[in-house]
């Protein structure tokens, strides 16, 4: 049995643990509501951008831009959002199993896939296993804005327009409620949906010179506004992520500090016991 000392030890080791994980909890509490509304406020932004590029693709058809247009899959490309920090529960496991998975089932060789990174966390785990990262970002914000990404998310665009690779997936952590986030695997290029869209549009546009011309520059932006979007979507999935684990955390540390209380006034009690059984003892030898 351990030692009074090792007991009391533990508790108050213990306790200083969950002073952390509750300051930790609050502070990913406070930053999490700034984040939902940072994600939802982009929400009515992307809804209309891709009101107007889908208006514009349905009525060009024929414009041939490569970011419209499919084409044979000879290479693939990976944006994975993850974190720069640990202790977020699944967060960041549940995207990298997902991206791991899809790239076991889709390709037999390295030569047919590259990965852009974005968090420490996805950036450590594909470097030591060997897969081939073109491009990543470390040490974002935790409310970052598009300056913050525009290198890589243009990138990400320019390389497929080029012909690098011939399609764009992204991997991140979609944010439904404080409790739960789901892994989103998205399409973001070619944007064959887009151009194969019927969707009604809620206002008429004309175009200055030129639809296509419009299109050169409207289809980069929004493919763009698509990881931004993701961007947003997985910083409050994180934030997310973290209360929870930190809630958790705090929580089983309080269990285990009642549990080790119990086990400490229970180790006193029976030292009291074993001292006054001595002492008695004692009397009774010297009578």
């Amino acid at each position: 049995m351990a030692s009074l000392r090792d007991i009391k030890g533990r508790i108050t080791s213990t306790k200083q643990t969950s002073q952390i994980t509750r300051a930790m909890q609050m502070v990913s509490a406070s930053k999490l509501n700034r984040a939902e509304l940072n994600a939802k406020s982009f929400v009515p932004y992307m809804a209309k951008i891709q009101e107007v590029v889908t208006a514009i693709a349905s009525g060009t058809q024929d414009s041939g831009h490569p970011m419209l247009t499919y084409r044979p899959v000879a290479k693939t490309a990976y944006l994975v959002i993850t974190s720069d920090r640990g202790l977020a529960g699944a967060y960041n496991s549940n995207a990298l199993r997902a991206v791991t998975n899809a790239i076991k089932e889709r390709h037999t060789s390295s030569d047919q896939y590259v990965i852009f990174a974005i968090g420490r966390i996805g950036l450590e785990y594909f470097t030591k296993r060997g897969l081939t990262v073109i491009e990543s970002m470390i040490a974002l914000p935790d409310q970052p804005s598009f300056a913050d990404i525009k290198e890589i998310a243009r990138k990400a665009v320019g390389m497929f327009t080029e012909g690098t690779y011939d399609e764009l997936y992204m991997y991140y952590n979609h944010y439904v409620s404080a409790i739960l986030q789901e892994v989103t695997e998205k399409k973001v290029l070619p944007l064959t949906d887009i151009a194969k869209s019927s969707a009604t549009a809620t206002a008429s546009y004309e175009f200055e010179p030129s639809a296509d011309a419009i299109l050169e520059v409207l289809l980069p932006q929004y493919a763009e506004s698509l990881i931004y979007g993701a961007l947003l979507d997985g910083k409050a999935s994180e934030h997310a992520a973290r209360m929870t684990a930190m809630q958790s955390a705090t929580d089983n540390a309080s269990e285990l500090i009642s549990s080790l209380t119990l086990q400490y006034n229970r180790a006193r009690q029976a030292a009291i016991t074993q001292e006054i059984t001595e002492i008695v003892g004692g009397v009774a030898a010297l009578e």
